[in-house]
């Protein structure tokens, strides 16, 4: 069996189920290993036809308690959700940015429920089913790993949480591939073995985020513009600039003679800055909205080098990181990178693979 921590055998542990494998043999491999386990889903989101997300799929996560023969509670977090997700989703696209929305999940829904849910019920630790390693550094601070998987690493999406929530998190999944997380709920009978993964964001299932802003925004939608070159020359009609994002090429209706990217997204004048793929490399960039996690901070004018990520499924650059303002950094790239997308997460990795930290791409 698993080694689970040794020191926290035969804690209370509240594990969050969304109703998928992943959670599922969370809560599986912790119950085996003599901790106790309450199942809990968060229930963030309901559409319109009464669909849940595919986070908080209910009764899909009750039946796995069921099955492990574990206590099961569902809560519902939707006004929480709306504050911190939703909101700020719709915000940021009708600002002309790429957000990330499971990034403010995790933190200020997830982790910040699960942990409340556990202290109510004298849990010391909560357990997700991410794959990533969470580890107590030289220096005291926590801080999360690469998980051995690099196709399946979920730390990108991890870098806000804070040293509360890390202290207070198990992660067992680090380890295994998903072949080998199946593996293990088919020997262990639980129901959704090979349920298929979500692709989409959660509370958008359809994938139309334009459809899903307009139907939200409490304010004015931003309306057809022109798309222009870099020269500020028309080159056609766009739809809305809330369908648009850094480096897209499909849906742009445009024939050109030549490849066309967006390059860059103008709120201000109501366009859209159309461009070739050559044209969105960039070696330096900057962030705000600033969280640090192996270190306390960055000094003014120190730099460190790390790798940087600037989207989940981006490999990763050598970089030298720089303090340039009270909630800024610079990142200067050894090699340029492809569409940094304002809005998006920036987010630093040390040499062993742990998080330094990371902010929004400015």
């Amino acid at each position: 069996m698993y080694a689970i921590m040794k020191e926290l055998r035969m804690s209370k542990i509240v594990v969050g189920m969304s109703g998928g494998v992943d959670s599922a043999v969370t809560a599986y491999l912790l119950k085996a290993a003599g901790h106790e386990v309450i199942g809990v889903t968060l229930k963030t989101w309901v559409s319109e036809t009464g669909e849940l997300s595919r986070c908080c799929e209910i009764d899909e996560a009750g039946a796995v308690c069921d099955s492990l023969g574990i206590p099961f509670y569902a809560v519902n977090c939707m006004m929480e959700f709306r504050k911190h997700v939703t909101e700020p989703f719709v915000d940021d696209y009708v600002n002309g940015r790429t957000p990330n929305p499971c990034v403010e999940c995790n933190k200020y829904v997830k982790w910040e429920q699960l942990l409340k849910i556990a202290d109510s019920m004298g849990a010391q630790y909560v357990a997700t089913g991410h794959y990533a390693y969470i580890d107590k550094l030289e220096n005291g601070r926590y801080a999360v790993r690469q998980a051995e998987y690099a196709a399946k690493d979920q730390t990108y999406m991890l870098y806000k949480l804070t040293q509360e929530q890390l202290s207070r998190t198990i992660m067992p999944l680090g380890k295994l591939s998903k072949d080998e997380v199946r593996k293990i709920a088919e020997s262990a009978g639980i129901p959704v073995a090979h349920k298929a993964d979500s692709q989409e964001i959660c509370f958008v299932p359809d994938g139309d985020y334009g459809n899903y802003i307009e139907s939200q925004s409490m304010t004015d939608i931003p309306q057809s513009g022109n798309f222009v070159d870099e020269e500020g020359n028309v080159l056609g009609k766009h739809k809305g600039i809330i369908h648009y994002t850094v480096g897209q090429r499909r849906g742009l209706g445009l024939a050109l003679g030549y490849h066309a990217y967006v390059k860059k997204i103008d709120v201000e004048n109501n366009t859209v800055v159309i461009s070739t793929n050559e044209s969105l490399f960039s070696d330096e960039i900057t962030c705000d909205d600033l969280n640090f996690m192996s270190i306390d901070n960055i000094a003014e004018n120190e730099e460190i080098f790390a790798v940087a990520r600037i989207r989940y499924h981006h490999a990763g650059e050598k970089a030298v990181i720089r303090r340039t303002g009270e909630d800024e950094l610079s990142i200067k790239f050894e090699k340029p990178v492809r569409a940094a997308t304002p809005g998006q997460s920036v987010v630093f990795y040390d040499n062993n693979g742990y998080v330094i930290g990371g902010g929004k791409i400015k």
